[in-house]
């Protein structure tokens, strides 16, 4: 009994050892994962604050700059790069609340269960040894009761036969030899009911008690390895589910790499700078030798000035996009170019200059043009006060003029619709009058139609500032671009006018053709839905992921692409939601 006790013993022993090294395993576990998920958050955090820290300020210089694909593409890579770190977030999340919190929850259960199956076994073997010790004392009483009753019987045979002894001493000898005898049969009959006892109670233990108790804590141990191994699985798939994201971002950074152009942020920046300007002429070379000749020369420009008069005009009128008062507004970005002002079929005259020297003469005109150069580094978007800007270059006035028109229109359609819905509305009160009352309208009424009245006032003014500065120029175009172009045409390329076409007629054609009735214009390229875009701001179109639409208008520099579906719906989309496709 001593030695089975002992090999129970040391069961018991290694199975409480071992139950509690695989209950340290899980808890060491969540502590590896919960380290995993703050390393996941910190970089997810520190990925956010980069993004911040690169991506540009509102209203700055860089974010004026994001016309350029160059630009876009790197603010692009910027918003996925804050995408990726969102997902980083998702990882730790989903790893906090799948691996964590479940495991340390299902850890607490199986401490609460470990301890009552052990709490069992320890009951089980504090009883079967209670009884083995009732049995110990019953076993040694009986052979203590065993000897005296040997020894009462000895001594009563021995009086017995003692010739000395009286009768009365062999009788008494006889009867205690008797009781003791009693006794021990006694203690022999208690110790045989202990044994059977014991022997019952312990095939109990061993065969019943024990295996029941060895098996639960066996499937509790099995069952807790069964969930460690689902954690780790949760591991890797925690961060595989948001793989395809993951790839998503990506690709969306390879996208904008792919999507950079670099002709056309060379066009984009012509098209922004260009002034409208004709370049200036050939110097004439004046022959002294045979006296005064002012002969007019094809190529040369202006009416007959001096050369301090004309520098002097292109200082103040030429050049004035670079003065430092009046520098160029970056917020308008729209392909309209300037006509030309035609000259007689033989050429304007070309300027004398009397007895300056033609390095003079080309040393003042580099004087003007030098401050152009380095405009390109100050350029900085400022508030235009003259309300017609005049003071601004041609193509530049037409530009900001056409954008003030289109500002004006909006605002007037929106003035339009609210009187629409003015007089519905007072409609509906005349026929229901428990609905409202007709005449509460009247101030809104008179008001709107103040407001439209005003509105077509400044819309027929900048029209007619428009049609003065050569129209919208919608059918003028360039057949070469370079950053040396300052916005002239070629008068050899097939889009340029001739010296011979009538400058005021063609600027008035233009102007009404403006307003007749607009045909549907064409499209000048496709593009192709990247993400889903809702279209719930007024002048924007829906689209779906894969959409491809017709584009109409491209973007000029605020971020919106004007495209149409084939059912002609029109609207304006986010420019990075799609890629676009220019037709060439």
């Amino acid at each position: 009994a001593d030695c089975l006790d002992f090999v129970l013993q040391d069961q018991c022993d290694i199975i409480d050892k071992h139950t509690q090294s695989g209950l340290d395993l899980v808890e060491k576990y969540v502590k590896f994962v919960k380290e995993r998920t703050e390393i996941e958050q910190n970089y997810a955090k520190q990925l956010r604050n980069l993004t911040k820290k690169y991506s540009p300020k509102r209203g700055s210089k860089e974010e004026l700059e994001c016309r350029f694909s160059n630009h876009q593409a790197f603010l692009d890579i910027l918003n996925e790069m804050n995408d990726y770190a969102g997902q980083r977030e998702l990882i730790a999340e989903n790893m906090m609340i799948n691996i964590c919190i479940e495991l340390t929850k299902y850890l607490q259960e199986l401490k609460q269960e470990r301890k009552t199956h052990l709490s069992e076994a320890k009951k089980a073997q504090q009883s079967l040894e209670g009884t083995y010790k009732q049995l110990d004392n019953s076993k040694k009483r009986f052979e203590r009761e065993w000897r005296e009753a040997e020894k009462a019987a000895q001594y009563a045979e021995k009086t017995d036969q003692d010739l000395n002894a009286t009768k009365a001493d062999v009788e008494k000898a006889k009867q205690q030899a008797h009781m003791r005898t009693h006794i021990a049969e006694e203690c022999k009959n208690d110790y045989a009911l202990q044994l059977q006892k014991y022997n019952k109670e312990q095939n109990q233990f061993y065969f019943t008690d024990m295996p029941l108790i060895f098996s639960r804590l066996q499937d509790m141990d099995e069952r807790r390895i069964k969930k460690l191994a689902q954690g780790y699985i949760l591991f890797a798939d925690t961060e595989r589910q948001v793989m395809p994201i993951i790839g998503k971002c990506l690709e969306g950074i390879s996208r904008a790499g792919t999507n950079v152009n670099e002709k056309n942020d060379s066009v984009v920046l012509i098209e922004q700078h260009k002034s409208g300007f004709e370049r200036p002429g050939d110097v004439e070379f004046e022959d002294y030798s045979q006296g005064i000749n002012r002969a007019s020369s094809d190529s040369s420009l202006g009416t007959p000035k001096g050369p301090l008069e004309l520098l002097g005009k292109n200082r103040n009128k030429t050049f004035r996009l670079f003065n430092k008062k009046s520098k160029l507004p970056s917020s308008s970005l729209s392909p309209f170019s300037t006509p030309p002002t035609p000259s007689p079929a033989n050429g304007p005259p070309s300027p004398k200059f009397g007895r300056d020297p033609l390095s003079y003469c080309l040393k003042e005109i580099n004087k003007t043009v030098k401050p152009r150069i380095s405009s390109f580094r100050t350029l900085k978007r400022t508030s235009v006060d003259t309300e017609g800007f005049t003071h601004l270059p041609p193509e530049q006035r037409r530009k900001r003029l056409q954008q003030k028109i289109d500002d004006i229109s909006k605002e007037l359609q929106k003035e339009m619709d609210q009187s629409e819905a003015l007089g519905k509305m007072k409609d509906v009160y005349e026929k229901n009058p428990q609905m409202g009352d007709p005449a509460s309208l009247a101030p809104q009424i008179t008001q709107t139609a103040q407001n439209m009245e005003r509105l077509r006032g400044e819309l027929n003014k900048y029209e007619s500032w428009l049609a003065e500065a050569g129209g919208r120029g919608d059918s003028i175009r360039y057949s070469t671009h370079s950053l040396n172009n300052n916005g002239a045409h070629n008068p050899n390329s097939p889009g340029a006018i001739s010296d011979d076409t009538d400058s005021s007629q063609a600027i008035y054609t233009e102007f009404d053709d403006d307003f007749e009735e607009e045909e549907v214009a064409a499209p000048i390229g496709q593009c192709t839905a990247l993400y889903n875009f809702p279209g719930s701001s007024e002048g924007t179109i829906s689209m779906q992921e894969g959409e491809v639409l017709s584009v109409v208008e491209e973007d000029k520099g605020d971020g919106w692409t004007r495209v149409r579906r084939n059912n002609g719906d029109e609207g304006y989309i986010p420019t990075s939601y799609a890629t676009i496709t220019l037709n060439k």
